[in-house]
């Protein structure tokens, strides 16, 4: 149930890249031999062209079933009108856009899955409407501005991959004044948890160390080297490693022992990429029961509201990524904490987060966590867990 990583260290083994255009709008082969011999296309696009990892974003059905509501339930918005699909992927939504009523889909798609995307919207007797063109969207020229931009861009905790930026890049170049965006708002969230996962992370990481020093005996026993130097270092690896390394998991809520706490809200149709490049703010959660803490679970929803010009219909939909709403290939990110801290029905755990891209990589995540637990009371916690960094890979 685990979501392959969307962001490899590195293309995956066998895979070999040929150019591929599909319209006088897509790159030249010699651009896309550019594109592909970046490191972006490496760290990041290289996953999404493969079938089997767009078949994994098709089996969610929270997924699906979210935008398809989003889109057929608004059909009298998307009537006669003009859509942009950023990242349109095996083209689902671009397919979904057109049976709606709307009278031109244009699909762009980076990778070479946009092939295959084009093959499903002429099976589908779409490709009247909808053409699907192989570019970058920051790259794109379309030949006319756009009513609605539909877009699923969403990574783990959000942000990871962001994709967002090229959402907010095709906003600002090519939709209409009043038009609306699919979604058109996102919250992250985080609170407290307690699980058993910390506590296997850690076994898991005494069974590393333990391995680690009989591996040194052996090296100096064997072949006469001394290793003992690389300790220091081989344990902070291991160490962030397991202990500081996000992961995904699909929480019950029964995990969840305090507050969920909003962190973030982005609104699509106003906010630029500065606004949540950098994520600082505090939060506090008090505690619904009483229990050990064993880290923060993050999350996210994404209402599709459309725009105020152009509003979606009521019930708004919601895709709510949240513990025990029910698997999507999203799941939650786990923070995990250690040594575990206690505490009771009424305590709140306070602190600040902070959310930065990687420098050695702008589509990954640093999550910073500086918390305390204050007690009903109002003292503070004889434990206190000052400051971890987890990596979102």
């Amino acid at each position: 149930r685990r979501r392959e990583d969307a962001a490899s260290d590195g293309a995956p083994q066998g895979c070999v890249f040929t150019p591929m255009v599909t319209g006088p709008q897509s790159k030249t082969d010699e651009e896309q031999a550019e594109f592909e011999n970046s490191s972006d296309f490496a760290n990041y696009f290289c996953t999404y062209e493969f079938l089997y990892h767009q078949k994994q974003m098709l089996e969610d059905q929270r997924r699906m079933s979210a935008y398809y509501s989003a889109i057929m339930d608004n059909a009298m918005r998307f009537k006669d009108k003009v859509v942009l699909d950023v990242g349109a992927g095996s083209g689902i939504l671009s397919i979904w856009a057109a049976q709606a009523g709307a009278k031109k889909v244009y699909g762009v798609e980076a990778t070479k899955v946009a092939k295959h995307a084009n093959v499903l919207v002429k099976a589908n007797h779409m490709d009247h409407i909808v053409e699907i063109i192989q570019c970058k969207m920051e790259e794109v020229d379309l030949p006319e501005q756009v009513d609605i931009i539909i877009s699923e861009w969403m990574g783990y905790f959000l942000l990871r991959e962001s994709m967002l930026d090229s959402v907010i890049a095709a906003r600002d170049k090519w939709l209409k004044p009043g038009g609306a965006l699919y979604p058109s708002r996102a919250c992250m969230y985080i609170a407290p948890i307690f699980n058993g996962d910390a506590l296997e992370k850690y076994k898991q990481y005494q069974e590393t160390m333990n391995n680690w020093h009989e591996f040194l005996r052996e090296t100096k026993g064997n072949y006469g080297v001394t290793m003992d130097c690389l300790t220091q270092s081989y344990t902070a690896e291991q160490w962030q490693h397991f202990m500081e390394s996000a992961q995904w998991i699909d929480m019950p809520a029964e995990d969840l022992v305090g507050e969920a706490c909003m962190i973030k809200e982005i609104d699509l149709n106003t906010a630029t990429v500065e606004d949540y490049k950098k994520i600082d703010t505090t939060f506090s959660s008090r505690l619904s029961k009483n229990s050990r803490v064993s880290g923060f679970a993050g999350w996210f929803t994404t209402p599709f509201e459309g725009s105020p010009a152009a509003p979606a219909s009521d019930p708004i939909m919601v895709l709510d990524t949240s513990p025990g709403t029910g698997y999507t290939h999203w799941g939650q990110q786990m923070f995990n904490i250690w040594p575990h801290q206690h505490a009771n029905v009424g305590d709140v755990i306070c602190g600040q987060i902070e959310v930065t891209r990687r420098q050695d990589n702008q589509r990954l995540l640093n999550v910073r966590i500086t918390h305390s637990i204050e007690k009903a009371s109002g003292k503070l916690a004889k434990s206190k867990h000052t400051e971890t960094i987890w990596q979102i890979q």
